[in-house]
């Protein structure tokens, strides 16, 4: 690591050629390490630059980069001599380095309650840290090629919830003196990550600050970390911190994995996380894109001469009449039940005295307008004849058509079939706060809602609607109630993802009657990929109630499941998805 004096003199522009800077480093430094240092973190290797004894060297190793994997050259004083060496095949890392010398941190002023920090241990934790680390695109860890930790090598920390102990966080940590006895006793944070679904507020800022006072305990002297130029919300924490821009670079190697970084953003990237996750997989398979109209989600994909548009997973391959069965409530209850499957009463709101009718046969009643989606206008267990009235007024702002259903109580089990094969099931939860004794429901309800659009570019809310407040009326509260410390409060009936609901993956455990009944369901609609919805005791059990099918399935809400995988198999069935 570069003295104090030798970054002043980078700060002032001074850059002499790559062999005079190693020069320097070994006057400035005479315990650096004699031979390159590589650290390998699992998912790729951390090359620390000055450690190298000419451009060309760290060249070589970055060119020596593994399939699958990301090499990341740090601390590169003069970037444009190595990549001299390799102008096709390395690029210059658009990320922003910073800094924050432990003098300058002040530590948190509140304490975050509902979870505890831990290293990871075993291969429990890793597959949990890995499943976190898919569902937010980044590459999964290898611990079996970790450099030892006796050797230098990287540590990995979790958030583990208190009450569920899922893994709702993780973070790595390197401490430079054990790894490549840095002079200035320094240390660095990399993949920082957070469950998108996770209520617990302060999880990112928690985990950085244990790095902090977990290095300041081993008398380190400052922590780095790098993070994307226009991650606005990122740099707003670390700004918080205390942390600075420090003038050094970063190298890595053109590979499919980093695309977007050397080539641009390109026009996918205003598409929604629905539309992008497709193109995605699309350009990593060799597969043109062309963006038709970004703010409606419609591309096209063109390969071997075959051409499909899309509307995010609404394909060419979706007839008219499928998508139709689907969109109309009613038409895809008698598709369903003539194919045997389970489904609930059901019938077109009529006037008072029918509805009163239908609420006494079936004790609670669920309202939804024939044609909807994203849960709007939906209201579900209504119990009183006032409260069905304004649930059909409510409905009829997205279609006059509204329908009254049997209410049935379960799990909000959501299924998703591509090519008529079962690719993903989750179990959705209505969006949930969870009080801290302090805020009020209002508030925690806005600080959740940003977390969620932040988590899913905007998609996720939790409208403070006539919905939600019915709900919280149900529960003897408003906005200005404020929660016990601890305890939970789901703030909407519906689990809708659109209205900050969750999922819990469950496709490992669905129980086979509900797969078989899943693709049923499909063949009888006649559609390629649909996602359905079902309400069931549990996943794995047999028991369900089809609720209803969408033509157009949020992909992206299923990963770390193959669900864009297996959708562009089914477009392209010869085209070769990349090791």
């Amino acid at each position: 690591m570069r003295s104090t004096a030798f970054n002043q003199r980078l700060l002032r522009g001074q850059t002499p050629s790559y062999e005079r800077l190693q020069a320097r480093l070994a006057e400035d430094h005479t315990s650096q390490p004699s031979q390159p240092q590589a650290i390998h973190c699992g998912w790729g290797r951390l090359l620390i630059g000055h450690t190298y004894p000419d451009a060309t060297a760290l060249a070589e190793s970055l060119l020596g980069e593994q399939p699958g994997e990301r090499d990341i050259a740090l601390y590169v004083a003069a970037p444009h001599q190595v990549l001299a060496h390799a102008p096709q095949q390395l690029f210059l890392d658009p990320s922003d380095t910073l800094r924050l010398w432990f003098t300058d941190y002040r530590p948190a002023r509140r304490s975050f309650r509902g979870f505890r920090i831990r290293r990871a241990q075993n291969d429990t934790d890793w597959q949990a840290i890995n499943c976190l680390y898919q569902t937010r695109g980044m590459l999964p860890i290898d611990p079996t090629k970790l450099t030892p930790y006796n050797e230098g090598g990287p540590t990995y920390w979790l958030a583990e919830d208190e009450d569920s102990g899922a893994v709702i966080g993780s973070v790595m940590g390197l401490n430079h003196q054990r790894a490549f006895r840095d002079p200035e006793n320094g240390s660095s944070l990399w993949c920082l990550a957070v469950d998108p679904q996770c209520s617990r507020p302060g999880v990112g800022e928690v985990l950085v600050r244990h790095l902090i006072e977990h290095g300041m305990s081993r008398g380190l002297s400052y922590l780095d970390l790098s993070v994307l130029h226009d991650n606005k919300q990122a740099k707003k924490l670390y700004a918080k911190l205390g942390f600075r821009e420090l003038q050094t670079f970063s190298l890595k190697r053109k590979n499919g994995i980093n695309q977007p970084l050397f080539l641009g953003p390109g026009p996918q990237a205003e598409l929604n996380p629905y539309a992008r996750i497709i193109v995605d997989e699309a350009l990593r398979r060799g597969i043109e894109v062309q963006v038709d109209d970004a703010e409606a989600g419609l591309f096209t994909l063109s390969h071997g001469g075959r051409r499909i548009r899309c509307r995010e997973s609404l394909c060419d391959l979706t007839s008219a009449v499928s998508m139709t069965l689907c969109q109309d409530k009613r038409l895809t209850h008698r598709a369903l039940s003539r194919a045997g499957l389970s489904v609930p009463a059901q019938r077109l709101t009529g006037s008072a005295e029918d509805n009163a009718t239908f609420l006494a046969e079936h004790g609670s009643v669920v309202v939804k307008p024939v044609d909807g989606e994203q849960g709007q206008g939906v209201a579900v267990d209504l119990r009183t004849p006032g409260e069905v009235q304004e649930a059909i007024d409510r409905a009829r702002v997205f279609d006059q058509r509204v329908l009254l259903e049997s209410y049935h109580e379960g799990h909000d089990l959501r299924v998703l079939v591509i090519g008529y094969e079962v690719v993903a099931a989750a179990i959705r939860r209505p969006a949930e706060i969870i009080g801290d004794g302090r805020h009020s429901i209002g508030k925690l309800i806005d600080a959740q809602s940003r977390r969620r659009q932040a988590a899913t570019g905007g998609e996720s809310r939790i409208p403070k609607d006539a919905e939600t407040l019915r709900t919280l009326h149900g529960a003897g509260l408003d906005y200005d109630s404020v929660l016990p410390a601890g305890e939970r409060l789901a703030v909407r009936k519906t689990a809708n993802l659109h209205t900050g609901g969750t999922l819990e993956d469950v496709t490992a455990i669905l129980h086979p009657a509900l797969r078989d009944a899943a693709i049923k369901a499909a063949r009888a609609l006649e559609i390629p990929v649909v996602g359905l919805d079902l309400l069931v005791p549990a996943a794995d059990q047999p028991e369900y109630v089809f609720i209803e099918a969408n033509e157009r399935a949020g992909l992206a809400n299923h990963e770390p499941q193959p669900t864009a995988e297996r959708f562009v198999d089914l477009l392209f069935p010869l085209s070769l998805a990349p090791s």
